[in-house]
């Protein structure tokens, strides 16, 4: 048996989605996980509509005239009619809901592809990256999907649904909500004028620290790799702060070994910058040259005329930070992170390391002073300066 489901969805209209998701957690549980409830079309003409055994959802059927419980097969059925699916649809609102393809309507499904279609022509020419393309097209299809209506239908309520379902069900960061939020915000705000999608308030920001490799683990990551194509990625990324969206997408021309300069184009928020290329890098790149011979792209993938792809790069750091037994959580993006604290704690000035990094506000740049050890380093815990002998004391 499962715990109690999702309950029916509220309209709230302005209420910030904080309150709003504390509210349907305290209603359901914060460790329940609502369960899908598959409708689906039998032999016999019926609609069946199968869910792991929830008081709720058998209240809900209980409400359709001429329902009919199967025991052997462990599902209800309700007799096929006018518009039962979207009746069924709508009584679930707001758990997760598996329709059977061959009850779809194929002018609605025409509809909802036509309305994606239109969404990925205006992404296109507002000159938003492929990457962000791709997740605002698989919000807004997964959102239509989960609900079964049409974009003309979508109100505020299935879209508070929604969100909550991918908090609640999906167990997704704050940061991926955001994106989902924009996406929907995006389509139904933006294109189809829907004002409501105003009034969804996005979720605060998670305060987290980055992690960050001391100058001995980076060194250590470098060392364990022997492949000079898999350590020229990686010593790129640390020395020269870069993105492995960035590194991998580089190519011969972008480096500029007069001036020790590296040109990235058409990066995050569509801006040019300049980057460090440091003498160690050039050295060890003039010995990839030597073994490679790069052509059309500096780090070339499997298949001809294609870089290498950012999954590549994310399993060479992987390997090497295994190698080096670094037990610290840390990603392929650590070595950014560590670039800038370094620097930082060198004593280059933060105006200077945000012009390297590519952020477009000083903010971003400034979670670093956070993670610095260059003003912690000098203070001294109390602990140490107890009078003489205190510390001895802590010993005993």
């Amino acid at each position: 048996m499962m715990g109690e489901g999702q309950g029916e969805g509220v309209t709230l209209p302005g209420q910030d989605l904080r309150i709003y998701f504390s509210e349907q957690l305290a209603k359901h549980g914060s460790r329940t996980r609502m369960a899908t409830v598959k409708i689906g079309e039998a032999a016999s003409g019926r609609i069946t509509v199968t869910f792991p055994y929830d008081p709720a959802h058998v209240d809900k059927i209980k409400t359709i005239e001429g329902r009919r419980w199967h025991s052997e097969e462990r599902y209800w059925s309700v007799p096929c009619s006018d518009g039962i699916v979207e009746e069924l649809v709508s009584l679930f609102r707001g758990v997760e809901i598996c329709l059977e393809p061959s009850l779809t309507d194929p002018v609605e499904e025409s509809k909802k592809k036509k309305a994606l279609q239109v969404l990925e022509k205006e992404l296109a020419l507002r000159k938003y990256s492929r990457k962000t393309i791709k997740a605002y097209l698989h919000y807004n299809e997964d959102f239509l999907k989960a609900t079964g209506k049409s974009p003309k239908n979508i109100d505020q309520e299935g879209i508070r649904d929604y969100l909550f379902r991918l908090v609640e069900q999906r167990g997704i960061s704050t940061s991926t909500l955001n994106i989902a939020i924009s996406a929907l915000k995006f389509h139904y705000g933006g294109i189809l004028r829907k004002n409501f999608v105003y009034e969804i308030k996005r979720p605060k920001k998670d305060k987290n620290l980055p992690v960050i490799l001391s100058r001995e683990e980076i060194a250590a990551i470098l060392s364990a790799l022997s492949n000079i194509k898999h350590k020229i990625i990686l010593v790129l990324l640390y020395s020269a702060g870069l993105r492995v969206g960035e590194v991998v997408k580089l190519r011969p021309e972008d480096i500029d070994s007069n001036r020790k300069l590296i040109h990235i184009r058409g990066a995050k928020g569509r801006k040019d910058r300049y980057t460090l290329l440091s003498n160690v890098a050039l050295k060890v790149l003039r010995q990839y040259y030597a073994e490679y011979h790069p052509g059309e792209w500096l780090f070339s993938g499997a298949k001809p005329g294609t870089h290498l792809s950012t999954r590549s790069a994310q399993a060479i750091f992987e390997q090497a930070r295994e190698e080096a037994g670094i037990k610290k959580q840390v990603s392929v993006h650590s070595l950014r992170h560590s670039f800038a604290t370094h620097l930082l704690e060198s004593g280059v000035d933060l105006r200077y390391i945000q012009e390297l990094l590519g952020h477009k506000s000083s903010k971003t740049t400034e979670v670093y002073t956070h993670v610095s050890t260059k003003g912690l380093g000098a203070i001294r815990s109390p602990l140490d300066v107890l009078p003489e002998g205190g510390g001895e004391m802590v010993h005993r």
